[in-house]
């Protein structure tokens, strides 16, 4: 078995899953400064873009292609080549096809989609340099300002009021005026492949507020759990959104999908749809014991069962407590796994690690935490 991975950055993530099922491993990376590529039996350094890529998957005959990529730039390039080696060569990509992904990488499109198909999102409208009037009637406490193709917060800004718009349209030329919803971020991460869908669990990622504070910087806990409502069948309703909209897009791979929950009315407003590896992948593991990144090489490899996968699912709690810098040896590709009950991980790029902890429940992730000692 011989899989074509796109990216080096996120590889340190599946090398020892590699390893451990004789998968020879082919890198591209357009950086050959990537400390993972020696973690991969064989590496290419390649120009940006996916036409490299292709030509090399061609040539070295793998049995799938995975791009381990997690920003949208290169989805819809991804997305072509998928279709050309799908359709040319019977070699299976990773990924979400291409209309999909058009919708997906474009915040205005989304939310159209949301729209025409009955899924509930913030109230919102299109604005540009000549058509800023257009929200004069968005009668809200606040707004959310989005760059159409902005994605990890780049592009967010919150005003009080709509007399910063202009200010905003200065650095991009068109955007999204959103209503601002007090509540509680959510996401969910969903797999999809060959028509069957299987929804993971719904993560918390914090209260939405005004300074518009990066889920990255928050403590996570998974599953939702929201004081005050039925969280069981909240997070059910979660799931089958997820489900609706994986199905109904057509998405393949792995998607993550980010959720507003309405303090005030208590429905679930969908935001975003990013048809890609989440940042969320390492809490949804341990709260599920499903390894998102172990599931996209099952798909390339022709293993992937979506019964066996349910079955797999367990049910545990987790918390991910950003920590800046914390000192320990275990953030790389030799301690990605959750081995046992209250096991934990540490990840991320320096000066910006996370630790994930898992627990049977929360109080026992919290055991966990007092004594790594890592909120002091």
């Amino acid at each position: 078995m011989k899989i074509l991975f796109i990216g080096a950055r996120l590889f340190d993530d599946v090398a020892l899953y590699t390893r451990k099922n004789s998968i020879k491993s082919i890198i591209t990376e357009s950086n050959p400064q990537s400390s993972n590529l020696k973690l991969a039996d064989s590496h290419y350094i390649v120009s940006r873009g996916m036409d490299e890529p292709m030509k090399i998957a061609i040539q070295e005959n793998v049995d799938g292609v995975v791009p381990l990529i997690g920003i949208d730039g290169p989805l819809v390039e991804v997305a072509i080549m998928k279709e050309k080696l799908e359709g040319d060569y019977g070699i299976p990509v990773v990924s979400s096809p291409v209309s999909a992904t058009n919708i997906c990488v474009d915040k205005y499109k989304t939310k159209e989609f949301f729209v025409e198909n009955e899924i509930k999102t913030p109230e919102f409208v299109k604005i540009t340099k000549n058509g800023i009037n257009h929200i004069l009637n968005m009668d809200h406490q606040a707004i959310v300002l989005k760059h159409v193709t902005g994605q990890g917060g780049s592009g967010i800004k919150i005003i009080p009021s709509i007399g910063d718009i202009k200010e905003y349209l200065h650095e991009f030329e068109n955007g999204i005026a959103e209503k601002f919803i007090e509540g509680f971020e959510v996401s969910i991460e969903v797999l999809r492949w060959k028509g069957k869908t299987v929804p993971l669990v719904p993560v918390y990622k914090g209260k939405t507020t005004i300074e518009g504070i990066h889920p990255l910087k928050k403590i996570k806990k998974a599953p939702l759990d929201i004081e005050g409502i039925n969280n069981h069948k909240n997070n059910l309703k979660i799931q089958e959104i997820a489900v609706k909209i994986a199905d109904t897009l057509g998405l393949e791979g792995t998607a993550d999908i980010d959720i507003i929950f309405d303090c005030e009315t208590q429905e679930n407003n969908v935001i975003e749809i990013n048809a890609r590896p989440s940042g969320t992948r390492y809490i949804t593991c341990a709260a599920t014991n499903v390894n998102i990144m172990h599931e996209l090489i099952d798909m390339a490899s022709g293993m992937w069962d979506h019964i066996k996968l349910k079955n797999k699912i367990k049910n545990y709690s987790a918390i991910e407590i950003p920590v800046g810098t914390h000192f320990s040896n275990k953030n790389n590709y030799k301690f990605r796994d959750f081995n046992h009950e209250n096991s934990w991980i540490i990840h991320g790029p320096d000066n910006h690690e996370r630790v994930t902890i898992r627990g049977k429940t929360i109080p026992n992730a919290v055991k966990t935490v007092e004594d790594l000692e890592i909120l002091k």
